[in-house]
């Protein structure tokens, strides 16, 4: 039996993370690391209100087997730029060392399409920069998550975003050969592959959107 580590279960895709996580058989344990302490009662469920501006503290914690990792912010809720590379760069890459050095053998991270350290946007650049320290630290099982438009209902409105989907839905039968990485994908459907990621050995470790559809379905 297998512990969980599990960064961002309040969000579109982790909350989704954390409820196949606790059906999933072959986890007796997902320790959930959040800001502030939150009621559950199951007993798989360990809560570790976790100080993300010193994570060293939580060294003894972070030890497992399987690290997703669902944490991500937007400019409209960290308008301070270091606030806003904080949650983005350093704390996923701080993670990541941390959990390479307790051997934790499975690491899954949501980054994003055309996610490039080169990127002239602070958002992909990000992305782009983490991937480049996941693959640096060389976990055993190592999946980046790619997706486009996550559908799902958030806690939060996001009106660009609504209407971005609403017009690649409307044109998502246009999207063939390359451009079907573009389409939209259900969080439901990214939460499902990344757990299979740490139930499957892996060829790859990039994963697209489409490519992402995929390996939730095999």
């Amino acid at each position: 039996m297998k512990t969980a580590l599990l960064f961002g279960a309040s969000g579109l895709v982790g909350s989704h993370v954390l409820y196949q996580l606790i059906s999933n058989n072959n986890y007796s344990k997902i320790k959930l690391f959040v800001r502030s302490s939150i009621d559950t009662s199951d007993p798989k469920i360990e809560i570790i209100q976790t100080d993300f501006n010193n994570l060293e503290n939580h060294r003894e914690d972070i030890k497992g087997d399987d690290c997703f990792f669902c944490i991500g912010t937007t400019k409209k809720n960290s308008p301070d730029k270091n606030e806003y590379k904080r949650v983005e760069l350093e704390v996923p890459k701080q993670v990541a060392q941390i959990a390479k050095s307790n051997s934790v053998n499975s690491f899954v991270f949501i980054s994003s399409g055309y996610a490039d350290p080169k990127s002239s946007g602070d958002y992909l650049k990000f992305k782009g920069e983490v991937e480049e320290e996941l693959k640096r630290l060389n976990f055993p099982n190592l999946g980046i998550m790619r997706p486009s438009f996550l559908l799902g209902d958030r806690k939060e409105k996001r009106i660009g975003e609504k209407i971005g989907i609403f017009v690649f839905k409307l044109l998502s039968t246009l999207f063939l050969g390359p451009l079907k990485k573009m389409k939209p994908i259900q969080s439901a459907t990214v939460a499902k592959a990344m757990i299979a990621i740490t139930q499957n050995k892996v060829s790859k470790t990039i994963f697209e959107s489409d490519e992402i559809a995929d390996l939730s379905s095999s």
